[in-house]
């Protein structure tokens, strides 16, 4: 029979548990005010100037677009049934990643915040301007990759994490449990 935890032990528990909790909270909306800031920021210039088209370096560039669509302007469509279904789903994609935080630790649970934390100020201004205001511009020459957000970078490090933590990670634990069957 288990021996159940004390009332204290009980506390204590749940006060590490509130404290992991608001921590969480407070990356995912560190996150979310670093790309809003960026984007008030590139707003509040296209305000003035009537347009965003910053020469920065020969390979960096601030110039505005507004993607319908999802990262980086794919599935970008005019009929607002789309829009709204494509909404709805990426407001699904963030509850789901909200359960997948409270139920990981460590690393991963840090790129699925990451992942979250961009997916909402992206979906706050698809609700809010019916677009994502792209606006980061790195090129080459005449090849330009996609115009991306400060959201969108958090999300592809996010993603990119995760990817790292499923090949390596979950790979070397898998063959640690193998060798210990083996071994047994």
């Amino acid at each position: 029979m288990a021996v159940k935890d004390t009332p204290i032990k009980q506390n204590k528990k749940l006060d590490l548990n509130i404290k992991k909790i608001l921590l969480n909270f407070i990356l995912i909306i560190s996150i979310f005010s670093a790309d809003r800031i960026s984007k008030i920021y590139i707003l509040k210039i296209l305000e003035s100037e009537n347009k965003v088209d910053i020469y920065l370096t020969e390979y960096f560039n601030f110039y505005l677009i507004w993607n319908k669509g999802v990262a980086f302007g794919l599935f970008s469509f005019n009929e607002s049934f789309i829009y709204n279904i494509i909404t709805a789903i990426i407001i699904i994609m963030c509850v789901v990643v909200m359960v997948m935080i409270y139920g990981n630790s460590g690393f991963k649970k840090l790129s699925l915040i990451f992942v979250l934390g961009g997916a909402i100020g992206n979906l706050f201004d698809r609700i809010y301007y019916s677009a994502v205001p792209d606006f980061i511009d790195f090129h080459i020459n005449g090849f330009h990759w996609f115009v991306f957000n400060v959201a969108d970078i958090f999300i592809t490090l996010g993603i990119i994490c995760l990817i790292f933590d499923e090949i390596f990670v979950n790979n070397k634990n898998n063959k640690n449990n193998k060798n210990n069957e083996k071994i047994t």
